[in-house]
């Protein structure tokens, strides 16, 4: 028995989403026909609205609705440290820590040679730009601790650094409240090599 095209059409279109494999894509098509056909009217709405009225801010190259993001016509925030990050979501992560107040940049990606994803495929321009706007006085490399995320941070630090600029990488280490010996032995290892002077 053969699919009807327009279902077919809408599984195929779920696969595309990160994580959702055939059988998934298959569920969720079902779901949303069958059992939710105002939530799949909704998420179709939200798709065309987000793809219409999304763009990359001018100067962090975040998601944004306007030509600048709210971060960025922050005058409250810190000029002098711009935090460059993989993508949004990285963003998300380290505003929601109340920690940093600087400004940021996101790469919209990371450097994976095996992917085919090399200097062209990130925003490498725009953030040099950034960086050497007057203003920015440090650069603290906050991509993943991935093989990737890492070659990332050692290609820009040694770009950033041969135009004068400071820059940082984010501490690793063990998580607040984890024990020890449920520690990885990376995560571990990593935490004694970059233990700091106790205040």
């Amino acid at each position: 028995m053969s699919t009807p095209p327009s279902l077919q059409a809408l599984i195929n279109a779920l696969k595309v989403l990160p994580g959702v494999g055939p059988k998934s894509a298959q569920r969720m098509a079902f779901h949303l026909v069958q059992r939710d056909p105002a939530g799949a009217v909704q998420l179709a709405q939200a798709i065309i609205d987000a793809q219409g009225r999304l763009q990359h801010c001018r100067l962090c190259n975040t998601f944004a609705e306007t030509d600048v993001c709210e971060i960025c016509q922050d005058e409250q925030r810190n000029h002098s440290q711009l935090c460059v990050v993989e993508m949004p979501t990285d963003l998300w992560a380290i505003e929601a820590t109340r920690a940093f107040e600087g400004r940021y940049f996101v790469l919209m990606g990371r450097l994976s040679p095996l992917d085919g994803v090399g200097v062209n495929d990130i925003a490498l321009r725009p953030l040099i730009s950034r960086a050497l706007d007057g203003e920015i006085e440090e650069v603290i490399l906050a991509t993943n601790f991935t093989t990737e995320g890492e070659a990332t941070a050692y290609y820009l630090s040694e770009l950033l650094r041969a135009r004068g600029l400071k820059v940082s990488r984010i501490a690793r280490g063990l998580p607040v409240g984890g024990e020890l010996e449920h520690a990885d032995p990376a995560t571990l290892a990593q935490a004694v090599i970059e233990r700091r002077d106790k205040p």
